[in-house]
């Protein structure tokens, strides 16, 4: 069982990913321990005296004027977990509330949010015994953080809200009770440090970048085996061509793809069509490099800001105990984060899209050179005509949701919060269009596939010789229809499966 020394190292997006994903467990260096009690301690000092400082011993937001007496501190960190969970709609998936959650340690875990080290320690046996808060996806607009969707990750925390327990939903004080963790008591700034953050957001963010990148991969080998059920050329994909326009992804792309075909050695496919008259391919084929290295750029682009928001601090105020200040900001604004997912969206929908026309090439006797709709006896067989039609509408629809969530801002909390980033809409729509994407690679496997066994028995190269050695496990050749949504549904789980 592996565990994470957190302040051992710097944990970057696969990190987090993988750490939801598995047994890992979490404990806390020496160092970072030191840098907790040190935050705490100074914030206590704070908290003791007479100084006006918000989130300590005032209301929150427009309620930033109201003075708190000391009576009622504890009582205003509670409330705010409290009047703050507000979500709705479906629960995330237990993936990302557990990236989340961790997402949310690694930032108290600075040093410079002031809460207590008992508070950090909860939030670690929860993850550790899988304590999973009910957390609705709705509720966030990315600015003061991602406030509500906290909340109800903090309420699990002191014993309230909901959590799932053993595959099982329940309260938090029951859930926690049957993990044997002690619910706990929250001091000063401490509800406000659970809840102003960026975690929700990020944590959503990750999972679309991970799986956007799995996806590149295997945009890349959609795209070989449509070149080669299509009998296109390779000479698009030579390196002084792309050494000429020296955009990193676009370099990486054209090497990677000349790999999969099998590089020098050429496939039997391809040598059966050396002497042919096409001269070029559509664009779908020849600017792969192109369009799939402009994605590889984006997606570097992602990672880093992505990497880099993991170990940020994003709440508010912050405690910096060696020069004795509690400094207000806004490290809780995701616009940097909404940017990025934004961006990420409108990448990998254009794999969506350039898929979708390299199937649209498949089903085109007259360019293909195959039987119409890939099908034997097309007339009786419809095969696979509509396959082409359901790609297209996701890829409409990837269109719609690639309007930007950043543009948008609804100033709330009586202008207080006058800008906001809608960052948590940002990346629940990257992660539908990562989601959509995927089905249309599926969808130009089931194609692609099916247009290489029409060529049999030429072989193709010896990397998809093995994809489809694997693909054809999970669905056989087409000889008549069939219900191809059961087809489609399995090539999306086995492209998950070998991520």
């Amino acid at each position: 069982m592996k565990t994470f020394n957190i302040g051992s190292r710097k944990l970057d997006s696969f990190d987090v990913y993988s750490a939801a994903r598995s047994e890992t467990k979490l404990a806390l260096s020496a160092g970072t321990k030191k840098k907790i009690i040190a935050a705490h301690a100074h914030l206590d000092q704070v908290a003791a005296s007479d100084d006006v400082v918000y989130g300590v011993n005032t209301g929150f937001g427009n309620l930033s004027g109201v003075r708190i007496q000391k009576k009622d501190l504890a009582k205003l960190q509670i409330n705010i977990l409290r009047s703050h969970a507000v979500g709705t709609g479906e629960p995330i998936s237990d993936e990302r509330a557990r990236m989340m959650l961790l997402l949310r340690i690694i930032t108290l875990c600075q040093g410079h949010s002031g809460v207590a080290l008992t508070t950090v320690e909860g939030l670690i046996e929860m993850f550790n015994e899988r304590v999973i808060p009910w957390i609705p996806e709705q509720g966030s607009v990315g600015a003061s953080g991602d406030l509500s969707p906290l909340a109800h990750l903090a309420l699990v925390l002191i014993g309230e809200g909901k959590a799932y327990f053993g595959g099982h939903l329940m309260s938090g004080g029951e859930a926690l009770k049957k993990a044997k963790i002690k619910p706990r008591k929250l001091g000063p700034k401490e509800g406000l440090a659970l809840i102003n953050g960026t975690q929700f957001m990020l944590a959503l963010g990750i999972d679309a970048y991970v799986e956007a990148s799995h996806l590149l991969e295997q945009a890349n080998i959609a795209g070989a085996l449509s070149l080669e059920a299509l009998r296109g050329t390779v000479t698009a994909y030579d390196p002084k061509i792309h050494k000429a326009r020296p955009h990193p992804g676009q370099g990486i792309i054209a090497h990677d793809m000349l790999a999969i075909l099998g590089g020098r050695k050429r496939s039997e496919i391809a040598e059966s069509h050396r002497d042919c008259e096409r001269v070029q391919d559509p664009y779908s084929l020849r600017c792969i490099p192109q369009v799939h290295g402009a994605v590889y750029d984006v997606l570097k682009f992602v990672q880093g800001v992505l990497d880099r928001e993991v170990e940020s601090v994003t709440d508010n105020p912050l405690v910096f105990p060696k020069e004795r200040q509690i400094l207000s900001g806004g490290n809780f604004h995701g616009e940097i984060l909404a940017f990025a997912l934004d961006f990420l969206a409108i990448s990998v929908a254009e794999l969506a899209s350039i898929s979708e026309q390299r199937i649209e090439k498949l089903m085109n006797p007259t360019f293909s050179g195959l039987p119409m709709f890939l099908v034997p006896n097309s007339g009786v067989n419809s095969g696979l005509m509509i396959v082409q039609v359901a790609a297209s509408s996701l890829v409409s629809e990837n269109k719609t949701l690639c309007h930007p969530a950043s543009v948008d801002s609804i100033p709330s909390q009586n202008d207080k919060e006058d800008h906001v980033s809608m960052g948590a809409w940002a990346a629940r729509k990257a992660l539908k269009v990562v989601e959509n994407t995927r089905r249309v690679l599926a969808m130009e496997y089931l194609c692609a596939s099916q247009g290489v066994d029409m060529l049999r028995p030429l072989r193709t190269s010896k990397t998809l010789e093995q994809v489809m050695e694997s693909l054809r496990e999970q669905v056989p050749f087409i000889s008549e229809d069939r219900e191809f949504h059961i087809d489609i549904a399995k090539i999306e789980e086995w492209l998950k499966a070998v991520s």
